[in-house]
């Protein structure tokens, strides 16, 4: 494995769990900026890692391309503009890889959802709905992991996307936790993610920041880092 020099754009509890797993996978953090600094010119980084609000995190993907800087960012909630942040990486042949989320068990569980979704489809004695739960530090509900579940559903089983209801919960420090239920009078079927820590977040978001430094200009998500043999 290449040694990368990484800067963390937002330095929370996310930027600490990717700072520790970045030095043991032989990688260094070059900048640390959090809400209130003041950006360098130029970044010394082979990559930039984001995990800020979805309030700044459109401006921090922007800048990092508009200074050629390759930006893997998982702050979720901006979506609504992922156009413009997209179109404004391939005009300057920039790299942006997104994804609401980085752990590598819940992409497979999005692998999961998207082949029952299909194997539901018709099935309309089965009603599905969705539940995320979170810490109570999460600033927007439902969670992006809940909206792209929903959205996976909607595609693979054709079905309306607002016949299929979310439930969000903030509870304590709950790092993550989303259920698919199909239920009926007969049974019911339940897939179910539970997230014990950041760690997974980190490694994920580390790993994708280890594919985007040697690939190609363009936009990616995670698909297309699992698409490799990943560890």
């Amino acid at each position: 494995m290449t040694s990368m020099k990484i800067a963390l754009i937002g330095y929370g509890k996310m930027g600490h769990a990717i700072e520790a797993l970045a030095a043991e996978r032989g990688h260094r953090v070059t900048l640390r900026l959090d809400k209130g600094d003041i950006w360098p010119e130029k970044i010394d980084a082979d990559v930039a890692i984001e995990f800020t609000t979805p309030a700044t995190a459109v401006d921090n993907m922007l800048r990092c391309i508009e200074i050629g800087t390759p930006v893997v960012c998982g702050t979720t909630g901006w979506y609504d503009r992922y156009d413009e942040v997209a179109e404004a990486c391939r005009k300057v042949g920039g790299r942006l890889l997104t994804a609401t989320n980085f752990s590598i068990g819940m992409n497979i569980m999005f692998a999961l959802n998207e082949r029952l979704a299909s194997l539901m489809r018709g099935r309309d004695d089965y009603k599905v709905s969705i539940s995320e739960t979170h810490h109570i530090h999460k600033l927007d509900a439902p969670s992006g992991t809940a909206i792209t579940l929903q959205e996976q559903i909607a595609a693979c089983g054709q079905r309306p996307a607002d016949s299929i209801p979310i439930a969000s919960y903030r509870e304590g420090e709950v790092p993550g936790t989303h259920t698919v239920v199909y239920d009926s009078e007969i049974d019911t079927i339940t897939l179910t993610h539970e997230a014990h820590s950041r760690k997974g977040l980190a490694l994920g978001a580390l790993i994708a920041a280890e594919w985007l430094a040697k690939a190609p200009a363009g936009v990616y998500g995670m698909k297309d880092v699992l698409s490799d043999n990943v560890k």
